[in-house]
């Protein structure tokens, strides 16, 4: 009797329905940036849909995060302090690596739909994407430098936080549209998507963009930096043909 109990048991354990899993399908409306003499910026449309093998839960409502990251690279943060009427850069911290442009788009408010673990684990909002390991030890208050840092790419327009900008329809499909300032940096930028619920990321998905100097703009950068002598010569040349046209000219119109 045991036994044919045990044998039903199971039989209900192999039918119960699994347990509802998403995954994300993204898309991108251009992998590809180029950079021109007339570039003024770029929109690019990232869009996306949520898969699922069973019905959506109603625990918790479903949320998008979407993070365009452009190439890091070290640099360093002075401090002016005015002294005996002179402004003097007295102190300093080196960052080991900071994104040239961090846009972050989203459904809600960020502090409502990612919780702290999850954004240590992902490196997503901005004090997780600017790496400063030990600057503690390089000057006083040093968080204010990541701060400032942060504070003034912000009025550049090349961090950017967008908050409830993220549409999302029925919990499945979801669009933003993401500006690329006129100011981009050459390399690959980093498109990240995030499903969540509760405060966790369910599941993510990334893209790339490639952003690439085209046409005299491409010559010239290679010609800087694979010629620099032939490079410095033309500059000299145009320099010197650019003087003598002007000269020219005033003469002519003097005449």
């Amino acid at each position: 009797m045991m036994r044919a109990v045990l044998v039903l048991l199971a039989g209900f354990v192999g039918v119960a329905p699994a347990a509802a899993t998403e995954a994300i399908v993204t898309g991108l409306s251009q992998n590809r940036v180029q950079i021109t003499a007339n570039f003024d910026g770029s929109e690019i449309l990232i869009y996306g849909a949520v898969k699922r093998d069973a019905p959506a839960p109603l625990d918790a409502a479903l949320e998008v995060i979407v993070t365009v990251e452009g190439p890091s690279t070290p640099l360093v943060i002075r401090r002016k302090e005015k002294v005996a009427g002179i402004w003097l850069n007295l102190s300093a911290v080196t960052i080991d690596a900071a994104p040239s442009f961090y846009a972050v788009a989203t459904t809600g408010p960020l502090d409502k739909i990612l919780s702290d673990t999850e954004d240590l684990r992902h490196h997503i909002t901005l004090p997780q994407v600017i790496r400063a390991v030990g600057i503690s030890a390089e000057a006083e208050n040093a968080p204010d430098f990541t701060e400032a840092l942060r504070r003034i790419r912000m009025e550049e327009d090349r961090y950017r936080i967008a908050e409830r900008s993220v549409a999302l329809t029925q919990e499945t499909l979801f669009r933003t549209d993401v500006v690329l300032p006129a100011n981009l940096t050459e390399g690959d930028y980093k498109v990240r998507l995030f499903i969540l619920r509760g405060g966790a990321v369910i599941d993510s998905q990334e893209r790339l963009i490639g952003v690439r100097k085209a046409g005299l703009e491409r010559f010239l950068y290679n010609l800087a930096h694979q010629q620099p002598f032939l490079y410095g010569v033309i500059s000299l040349l145009m320099a010197a043909v650019a003087g003598w046209a002007a000269s020219a000219a005033f003469k002519f119109v003097r005449s």
